[in-house]
């Protein structure tokens, strides 16, 4: 604790007030947290000046709206996750791949669970790694069922950097490929992040229709010829398919995707 920032303590005294009183007047946090008038004042207004506290005319406190946005993402995170290990493992157990689950963080991918292979080589993935949307099956698995304005505008201000030997650097290829995932109902790469291997991906929708998470399996590329894609195809779309309908997704907005 030695290290740790004085103000931000105190700040966060401040909002633990919030938890048990849904509102509070300046006096009143001086008063519960024992704290000098001027330096409940600073923080009161830093912290509204950040949305972290909400300040009403009548001169009364709140918690600001950005702990209802913060608090839906933590929510949908964690849920996405206890929902989807059940699957994950099915689905390792299935085709003997290693299993990934990724969500959305702006124009990135990060992984957020993951189940090894039964292979004894293992590939360098892990909890906590991060990817560019448009390079992997996984990442693009949630890029190609973005609405399509959405899309096209994260095609043009993006920068497609070389990261494996067979990342897509052009515009034009992303967005056909883009175009036939969408179609097909998921995404396939070969050495986009990591050199000699394959994965496949497939979406998984919320209960607003949204594409919430991806999840993929990957291996080296011997694993994933043209004899036994659909096989590995099916599985992974099977997944994703019952995790969206665990996560609320309905049969009619299967249809219309």
């Amino acid at each position: 604790m030695q290290n740790t920032n004085k103000t931000v303590v105190k700040s966060m005294e401040i909002l633990r007030l919030f938890i048990t009183r849904e509102q509070l007047t300046l006096n009143d946090m001086i008063e519960l947290s024992s704290m000098p008038k001027t330096s409940v004042h600073r923080m009161a207004n830093s912290l509204a000046d950040m949305g972290l506290l909400e300040k009403h005319p009548s001169g009364v406190y709140r918690l600001g709206l950005v702990f209802l946005e913060y608090g839906q993402l933590v929510a949908d995170r964690l849920d996405i996750r206890r929902i989807a290990r059940p699957f994950m493992k099915n689905l390792r157990d299935e085709v003997g791949e290693a299993v990934q689950l990724i969500i959305r963080e702006g124009d990135e991918a990060i992984y957020v669970e993951k189940m090894e292979g039964t292979q004894p080589v293992r590939l360098y993935t892990a909890v906590g790694r991060r990817s560019p949307l448009y390079a992997g099956a996984c990442a693009r698995s949630i890029l190609s069922f973005l609405p399509e304005e959405e899309r096209l505008a994260y095609i043009d201000s993006v920068e497609l950097g070389k990261i494996g030997i067979g990342t897509i650097t052009d515009k034009d290829v992303l967005r056909n490929m883009i175009e036939e995932s969408n179609r097909r109902g998921y995404t396939l790469s070969y050495s986009e992040l990591e050199n000699y291997t394959a994965a496949i991906g497939a979406p998984i929708f919320n209960h607003h229709g949204e594409v919430a998470a991806g999840i993929s399996i990957a291996g080296f590329e011997a694993g994933y010829q043209k004899e036994r894609l659909p096989y590995l195809i099916e599985q992974v779309k099977k997944a994703a398919s019952g995790i969206s309908k665990e996560l609320g997704f309905t049969t009619e907005q299967i249809k219309s995707q």
